[in-house]
């Protein structure tokens, strides 16, 4: 199965402001309240903010992978343990 293309709304977005997104959807469907298709619009909405989020998240790591400060204060690339 491949994977969905994000919507450019959604890649327009800060990984912050896509999360408040995604925690405010997650309210919402945590409510109960709407209808069945507003649920479904909501959660497929969700799943690409998530998705969204994910990939600022690795892109982030991956940045910080490349820049570190080594033990002579010099900036080295050594991996970062993030996780």
């Amino acid at each position: 199965m491949a994977a969905a293309a994000t919507p450019q709304d959604i890649a327009a977005l800060s990984f912050e402001d896509a999360l408040a997104e995604l925690e405010a959807i997650v309210r919402r469907l945590e409510s109960g309240t709407g209808k069945l298709d507003e649920a479904i619009e909501a959660y497929e909405r969700g799943a690409a903010l998530k998705r969204h989020c994910e990939a600022r998240l690795q892109q982030a790591r991956t940045r910080l992978e490349k820049v570190v400060l080594g033990p002579d204060g010099n900036v080295g690339a050594e991996p970062t343990d993030l996780g």
